[in-house]
């Protein structure tokens, strides 16, 4: 199954933890990311402030869906999206699994202004 259709789920401790191994495996399945101090970061361009927070703001949604939240720094025509998993003290499957829904909705608003 690909990391867009999984749902994240609620992990604890060290056992939910990616050793650096499995994490650098799973960047291929979410492209632009990459892994900085055990996050998972990608910025995305965009043409101004408000569409960067428009951005911002459509990734939200997502996050509540799955209960796992980025951490989000918005600025004048980006945004930095970083990932990691606070309870398990570094990446889960769960920081994957968003960035790849991150990516879907990245990769749908790129296609919308393509057309």
């Amino acid at each position: 199954m690909a990391l867009e259709q999984e749902k994240c789920v609620a992990c604890e401790g060290v056992q939910g933890r990616l050793s650096n191994e499995q994490a650098q495996g799973m960047l291929g399945e979410i492209p632009g990311w990459e892994i900085v101090d055990n996050t998972i970061q990608r910025t995305f361009p965009l043409a101004n402030f408000v569409a960067a927070m428009d951005f911002a703001s459509q990734i939200t949604p997502i996050a509540e869906q799955e209960n796992h939240h980025p951490d989000l720094h918005i600025s004048w025509g980006k945004v930095r999206v970083e990932l990691s998993t606070h309870k398990v003290g570094g990446l889960s499957r769960n920081d994957f699994i968003l960035a790849a829904k991150i990516n879907q909705l990245w990769d749908s608003k790129q296609e919308a202004a393509s057309i």
